[in-house]
């Protein structure tokens, strides 16, 4: 018996290795069909939904507005309801404007910026395997992506990207208190027109404004 238990043993560690070998390849092959997914996507623009849960599954929040993208690093975000908000980004700075508080926030477009949910889709595709662990499933015409960031800075430990017929529709994000958001994208375009006057932002008059450095800032 411990003979069997022994041998047992060493064809584990035997496998062990090759399993490690398997995964990585998978893992690979994820983030190359992410990067294949997402790297023609030079534009993009689409109404959204988007629904905050808490740990136990109960709503905090469900707003509505729509997006638009120009790849690298263009970004905005128009909260239309119930609470208007508006995040832009051109490629150097973004600028996160709240009417109801007339109230400015702008900082460096940098490492830690780009790795929330939204703006990660306006970055390098290519970055992905770099930077995330990536699995994939698939379901008939549906592909799920799930990206575990390697860095422990990001606000999320967990996002998820669906695509519907290699068209993207959906964002799922979890992050270390448990805390759920959920995006669907509707009448979503890609790679239309789009003028690059929606990715600058002028200040209101009269809106405070506060200046946030990059920590790598003096």
């Amino acid at each position: 018996m411990r003979m069997m238990k022994t041998l047992a043993l060493a064809g584990s560690m035997l496998l062990a290795p090759s399993l490690m070998v398997q995964t990585a390849h998978a893992d690979q092959a994820s983030a190359d069909r992410l990067t294949h997914l997402l790297e023609p996507l030079k534009t993009y623009s689409a109404d959204f939904e988007q629904q905050i849960l808490d740990a136990s599954g109960s709503s905090l929040q469900d707003t509505s507005g729509h997006m638009w993208l120009s790849r690298p690093g263009h970004f905005r975000w128009e909260v239309n309801e119930p609470y208007r908000q508006l995040v832009v980004s051109n490629g150097d700075e973004v600028s996160l404007y709240d009417p109801d508080l007339e109230q400015v926030t702008i900082q460096p477009l940098d490492d830690r910026v780009t790795h929330t949910p939204a703006l990660l889709l306006s970055g390098s595709a290519s970055e992905l395997s770099q930077n995330y662990d990536v699995t994939r499933q698939q379901q008939g015409a549906s592909e799920t992506f799930t990206l575990v960031p390697r860095a422990n800075d990001t606000l999320f430990e967990q996002l998820k990207l669906t695509f519907y017929s290699e068209q993207l529709g959906m964002l799922q994000m979890t992050d270390s208190t448990g805390q759920r958001t959920a995006i669907d994208f509707n009448d979503a375009e890609s790679n239309v027109d789009i003028d690059p006057v929606k990715f600058e932002f002028q200040i209101p008059e009269g809106a405070d404004v506060i200046r946030e450095q990059s920590p790598a800032a003096p």
